[in-house]
């Protein structure tokens, strides 16, 4: 038995935040330098009312209507998210009633970032070759901008809100994807956790009512009930643990770059993914960059990208692409897709 990724839709909240916004609140940041250290011009933003489950829903209704999927042929839906609706139940199990998925349909949600797209797969593909599952409904759905303090200006000219909904199978479609999933590699560093990280609000630190941390340069440093990210901890793990896992998915997949068609890394920012590019020795025509008006968009961005590849034609006659995820965690993940 095989397991196929076959069809992907995303949803982009209508509500966005250009660099110009940015720059008119904080006059030291030129929208010319935000765009040169970033590679990003705007990024969309879920509205107030706008949660998880909502931005995946119309992810999926998209899918289902443009791909007409029957729903009762969807036997398990997974979701990664790291901004649930609640703290219990599931998000997932709200979109499963949404739906109108069988009551036979397994769910379940799970807690990844940057990297959370590729685990889904591992997941899709482990619940089709055991059986347990012909089709998976896999979403993904982040408001990360809700975690970001007004005052803080460099992750928020990162990050940016977004939905995804794919379904993998145990068969192919007719106008579908239809690509193979291959073997997985996978790497994490706890040690490293609190280099990107909400801190309170949960069990352990409680949200409390405090506020922006500056220095004495009124200069924005952190907010503890808000998200915080040590940039040069993230981008460090990235150069150096990256392309170790590269090497290590494409020996496990019996192949080298030379032989794939298309690399897809998770969308980091422009500066990262070009040292990424350059440490992993992958050509600059076999590399897919696309973030200059969607942004990070956290577990999101590989399925993203890869419709957007598709939409603009860069998959046609592509037999191979590699994935790679990496980020929060800190975690990273790879897999390559073969027709």
């Amino acid at each position: 038995m095989k397991a196929y990724l076959n069809l992907i839709e995303y949803y982009l909240p209508k509500g966005t935040l250009t660099n110009e916004e940015i720059s008119a609140q904080h006059p030291e940041w030129s929208v010319e330098k935000i765009t040169k250290k970033v590679g990003i011009q705007s990024r969309h933003v879920a509205e107030d009312h706008e949660c998880a489950s909502d931005m995946a829903y119309n992810a999926a209704e998209a899918l289902f209507e443009n791909n007409h999927i029957q729903r009762e042929s969807i036997d398990f839906l997974i979701l990664c998210t790291q901004s649930p609706d609640y703290k219990l139940p599931s998000t997932s199990c709200i979109l499963q009633d949404k739906f109108g998925l069988p009551k036979s349909c397994g769910t379940f949600d799970y807690n990844l970032g940057c990297s959370g797209y590729v685990y889904g797969l591992g997941i899709a593909k482990g619940l089709i070759l055991s059986n347990q599952a012909k089709n998976v409904l896999l979403l993904t759905s982040e408001t990360y901008t809700k975690y970001l303090s007004n005052n803080d200006k460099g992750n928020k000219t990162i990050f940016g809100d977004a939905a995804t909904a794919s379904i993998i199978s145990s068969t192919t479609f007719e106008n579908g994807l239809n690509y193979e999933i291959g073997e997985f590699s996978y790497g994490t560093d706890g040690s490293k956790y609190d280099c990107l990280i909400v801190k309170n609000g949960g069990a352990k630190y409680p949200c409390n009512g405090d506020g922006d941390i500056c220095d004495e340069k009124d200069n924005f440093i952190r907010n503890d009930n808000k998200l915080f990210m040590n940039g040069k901890a993230i981008f460090d793990f990235t150069a150096l643990e990256v392309p170790k896992l590269v090497k290590d998915n494409l020996l496990k997949n019996q192949t080298d770059i030379s032989q794939i068609d298309l690399v897809i890394f998770h969308q980091a920012n422009e500066y990262m993914l070009r040292i990424a590019r350059q440490r992993c020795e992958i050509p600059p025509e076999k590399f897919f960059f696309d973030i200059t008006n969607v942004g990070n968009t956290v577990s999101n961005s590989i399925p993203i990208a890869i419709k957007k590849a598709q939409e603009t034609g860069k998959l046609e006659n592509v037999k191979s692409v590699l994935l790679t995820g990496f980020g929060v965690g800190l975690s990273m993940g790879s897999v390559v897709l073969t027709k």
